[in-house]
């Protein structure tokens, strides 16, 4: 079975574009369950995930949940053999071939982590974005290929029983905690990309930051994660 897992927070306007990807009969072909883990949102996301049939675990406390919580906390409701961990602001290009690679490929005890290229919503792209995604997409490859492990958080996927040898996400990492999974996921076996899937996400933080921003608070937060254990960063702005 595969559990896919999809942290959200205040997520209305856009977790209806990915949800619908997965219809009924496609989760019941494939064998698959969505489960959505609220960090306590105020916008109605909780209802529209109930609406589309998923499996709601809600974060109650009044302090603001990190998303590697909010990943574990869908993670320890899963059933599935297989954990997928998407975002809320993501869409995919074929839902149907992705849970069905994801299932091929986690079934190959050589590798440990599977993960996608991801590109920026084909509607909303600009030259930039593509320039960038480019680069990125091959910088993922390349850490992977020399055996750092990479993975963005906009898809990674491992088995259940992987994703418990490794102890889960830091719960108290509140940025590059995708990067630091999937570094101690890589020490269990090879890193592959998804063929012929392509992950799409939002530009908005890309939009609103810009990429020096960006990549410079990506830099800093992973030489966190190498050289200290955390992140950099003391809260991660949701941008809505």
């Amino acid at each position: 079975m595969i559990s896919i897992i999809i942290p959200a927070y205040n997520e209305a306007k856009l977790l209806p574009r990915i949800l619908e990807h997965f219809p009924t009969d496609l989760l019941e072909r494939r064998d698959a369950e969505i489960i959505v883990s609220d960090g306590g949102s105020s916008d109605g996301t909780v209802d529209i995930a109930r609406s589309l049939d998923a499996i709601v675990v809600r974060h109650e406390e009044d302090r603001r949940q990190t998303i590697a919580e909010g990943r574990n906390c869908g993670a320890a409701a899963a059933r599935g053999d297989v954990l997928v961990f998407i975002n809320a602001d993501v869409r995919i290009s074929d839902a149907d071939r992705f849970l069905a690679e994801a299932a091929r490929l986690t079934a190959d005890p050589r590798i440990a982590g599977v993960t996608s290229v991801v590109h920026v919503f084909p509607e909303e792209e600009i030259f930039a974005d593509r320039l960038f995604h480019l680069w990125h997409n091959s910088y993922v490859r390349f850490l992977n290929l020399i055996g750092e492990g990479m993975g963005r958080g906009e898809c990674q996927i491992l088995t259940a029983e992987m994703f418990r040898r490794v102890g889960g996400y830091n719960a108290s990492m509140v940025a590059g905690e995708d990067y630091d999974l999937f570094r101690r996921v890589r020490a269990h076996g090879s890193i592959k990309m998804i063929p012929g899937v392509t992950v799409y996400e939002s530009p908005r933080r890309f939009r609103k930051y810009g990429y020096l921003h960006i990549l410079w608070g990506w830099s800093r937060n992973a030489l966190a994660v190498i050289f200290r254990n955390k992140s950099s960063s003391e809260e991660w702005e949701a941008v809505r």
